[in-house]
């Protein structure tokens, strides 16, 4: 029994010093009760996220789109940079000035020469050879943008192009700045002069095809007049039909009281059921199979 209260005895008096140690130094108490850290880098820098946080902060750029950093490689890709250059620029250029500006300086010159002739056999490039040269290069002449529409970027030439049209259809919008970005301004005060008609979009008042007019045919309506018109008594939905009966006019469509009474519409024929046709019970074309031949046997 004595045995048994002494060794409880020791173990509280061990509890008491190890309490009173922690109480007596509070950071390393803090130390040991603080959870382990996930890298001996994280402790060392406060400024540096937890895991958690680390989840949460998403990249600025998805890592599927990479950054445009050049004008790639291919000859062909190179092309497609080399004609938005002239379409932005809207002036000629020369092959050296387009790989100045692609940054091609340092590739072979049989690169250099595959994208000049690729250029000159582009459909939406001109090239115009030197005059001054006899013979012509690669590195030779010199690069424009060839237009949906060429030689329309004014409102003189854009009316000459329509009245050259043989057919009635419109011209897109969209084909004119090709050749013509800043358009829409001179478009619209061409329709305030009834010189051409515009069709626009619904949503935002867009410009998509334009047709020539004609402002001769254009004729103002006085005020007086179009009161007079809205004047005009109009006969409501439900009595159309009745007003056109009476005078003698052949309405297009149904009576609507009668339609809603359900009269005017016709009944519905009910189709008869054809019957099932009955063949025959017999397979003729077996008849001298199916005889008889019992009277033959002996």
């Amino acid at each position: 029994m004595s045995s048994y209260l002494e060794k409880q005895s020791n173990a509280f008096r061990g509890t008491l010093a190890s309490a009173a140690t922690k109480i007596s130094n509070p950071s390393t108490a803090k130390a040991s009760l603080a959870p382990p850290s996930p890298s001996p880098s994280a402790t060392s820098d406060p400024n540096t996220p937890s895991a958690k946080r680390k989840r949460d902060v998403l990249p600025a750029v998805p890592y599927s789109q990479p950054e445009l950093t050049g004008y790639g490689a291919e000859v062909k890709t190179q092309m497609t940079f080399a004609v938005d250059l002239l379409k932005k620029k809207g002036e000629a250029k020369t092959i050296a000035e387009i790989i100045d500006h692609l940054s091609l300086q340092n590739y072979a010159q049989e690169h250099k020469r595959q994208l000049a002739e690729g250029l000159r056999g582009h459909p939406r490039i001109d090239w115009r050879p030197d005059p001054s040269l006899s013979e012509q290069t690669w590195e030779t002449g010199k690069y424009t943008h060839r237009p949906i529409i060429p030689g329309v970027k004014d409102a003189t030439s854009l009316l000459a192009h329509l009245q050259r049209k043989t057919d009635a259809s419109g011209v897109s919008v969209k084909d004119l700045k090709d050749g013509w970005p800043d358009c829409e301004d001179t478009l619209s005060q061409l329709e305030a002069k009834h010189k051409i008609l515009v069709v626009r979009t619904k949503k935002d008042n867009l410009p998509r095809y334009v047709w020539p007019d004609d402002p001769s045919l254009h004729y103002s309506v006085q005020d007086e007049f179009r009161s007079m018109w809205h004047r005009v008594p109009i006969p409501s939905l439900d009595d159309m039909h009745r007003k056109l009966v009476s005078v003698g006019q052949k309405p297009t469509s149904e009576d609507p009281n009668k339609l809603v009474q359900g009269l005017g519409a016709k009944p519905k024929a009910q189709r008869k059921r054809a019957g099932k046709r009955v063949g025959k019970a017999t397979n003729v074309h077996m008849a001298h199979l199916m005889q008889d031949y019992s009277g033959m046997r002996r």
